[in-house]
């Protein structure tokens, strides 16, 4: 681990105005915690920015004494790329200002927000910008890793709604990407990672929403799931894209309050004012499959973004993985039916993410997000508490996975993966972006980041060609 002397430690301190922590320091050890408590590293200093302002020289101490630097906004990533060993943590978690734009339906987020805050300045004005389902997220992570919620069918990847950034650059350069300036560095912030500087603001495209909307649950049993995935499979083709649908398996948590089974429930956002359509469709998806129980009603948006939040609780020990597939075939359902019935534990499920619509719009090459063309993404996701459970759940989570890898495409969401453990190799960019994105992305990175500096992430080196 290197060492900082009081004299580095002093010098820092005077360039920023935010607060740095080191070990011996009260607060260290819970200023490093990321969400996934398996992340257990140690940095040698922490810096939690105060304004903007900290970005510039934070990077260049840590550059000035060979630090490893990690970027940290919400610090929700199950990868724990929030945090590294022996270098220096920037912690953006108090630049959480989010200014709503009514008139011309633009949000500006400063980098350390979390789902929670845009939510809240977005749904008093009946706005929404497309974002993740845990309203503990942090923005930065999920724009530029993507962003898959419950409005992806209706208005695309919360990154297909970027409209600019404010970023500071590897040499301590800030500067404004978008559609005209730096197109090239706005390409690749639209699902590319963290691997080209620190954003310190985000502007969005928001969408009229709200602030109720037509929400719901369908219940089943486990005697009834083949038949739920064979209404779910046969209820997505065709459905109006204002009609986002997550179908979940997991052991529900006690403070649920649905049980001690297994269930498989089918939810479903509609994105629509037009409130008879969506029921009209809710009322199909009943026909084809009638549920055992159901919650659906109007919902506020805000309450139903934070549905989910029991499920995701900071400090659960946690592993994930995730891949795309064409349909629903019989082989797939096959696994997913029988793999549920096996997780009988609390603290591990998966969904099933309806894609298509305005998400399948966008043309492959107009951002590096993998797979357009998927019409459902399957996320597996372990969490637990106990470190005696960690050989077990991860083995459940990685052989799903690649039981299912026979019949998936392969693309996989950096947000969705966790870190690799015990020998198995973490993500390689070049099968995540696939060969032309991941040559695009980089050449963007040689011109932003030529020293790699920002390398805590789904890295892209810029030697790579």
């Amino acid at each position: 681990m290197s060492l900082l002397t009081h004299d580095e430690l002093d010098a820092l301190r005077r360039q920023v105005s935010g607060r740095v922590l080191v070990a011996e320091d009260d607060g260290f050890d819970a200023a490093r915690a990321v969400w996934n408590a398996m992340i257990d590293r140690r940095p040698v200093v922490i810096v939690r920015a105060a304004h903007v302002d900290d970005v510039a020289p934070t990077v260049a101490f840590a550059r000035g004494r060979g630090l490893g630097l990690a970027i940290r906004g919400g610090g929700h990533n199950v990868a724990g790329n929030g945090s590294v060993d022996g270098g220096l943590v920037l912690d953006l978690g108090d630049l959480h200002d989010v200014t709503v734009d009514a008139d011309t339906r633009t949000v500006r987020v400063a980098a350390g927000a979390t789902l929670a805050h845009v939510d809240a300045a977005t749904a008093p004005h009946g706005l929404a910008v497309p974002v993740g389902v845990v309203s503990g997220t942090g923005i930065a992570g999920l724009t530029l890793g993507g962003g898959v919620g419950w409005l992806t069918r209706a208005h695309g990847l919360t990154a297909d709604n970027l409209l600019a950034a404010e970023l500071v650059t590897a040499d301590g350069e800030r500067v404004t990407a978008d559609a005209t300036q730096h197109p090239d560095l706005f390409w690749a912030l639209k699902g590319g990672g963290g691997n080209f500087g620190v954003v310190t603001s985000f502007t969005f495209r928001a969408h009229p929403l709200g602030p109720q909307v037509l929400g719901g649950n369908l219940f089943y049993g486990m005697d009834r799931w083949r038949e739920a995935w064979a209404a779910v499979r046969a209820w997505t083709r065709g459905l109006p894209d204002a009609m986002t649908t997550v179908t979940t398996t997991l052991t529900p948590p006690p403070l649920l309050e649905a049980g001690d089974d297994p269930l498989l429930i089918v939810g479903f956002a509609w994105a629509s004012p037009d409130r008879a359509a969506g029921e009209a469709l809710a009322q199909e998806l009943r026909r084809l499959a009638p549920p055992d129980a159901e919650e659906v009603g109007d919902v506020g948006w805000v309450t139903w973004q934070s549905a989910f939040d029991p499920v995701f609780p900071k400090g659960v020990r946690a592993y994930w993985r995730n891949t795309s597939f064409d349909d629903l075939s019989d082989d797939v359902v096959e696994v997913l039916v029988r793999r549920g019935e096996e997780q009988r534990w609390v603290g591990t499920g998966f969904d099933v993410h309806h894609m298509g619509g305005a998400f399948g719009a966008v043309p492959q090459h107009a951002t590096p997000f993998p797979n357009r063309a998927a019409q459902f993404w399957l996320n597996i996701y372990g969490f637990w508490t106990d470190p005696a459970d960690d050989a077990a759940r991860i083995a459940f989570v990685r052989g799903m996975s690649e039981e299912l890898a026979p019949f998936a495409t392969g693309a996989q969401y950096v947000n969705f993966q966790g870190q690799e453990v015990a020998g198995h190799r973490n993500l390689d960019p070049r099968a995540v972006f696939g060969d032309q994105a991941y040559r695009r992305l980089v050449e963007v990175k040689r011109r932003y980041d030529p020293d790699n500096v920002f390398h805590v992430n789904t890295n892209i080196p810029p030697g790579d060609r």
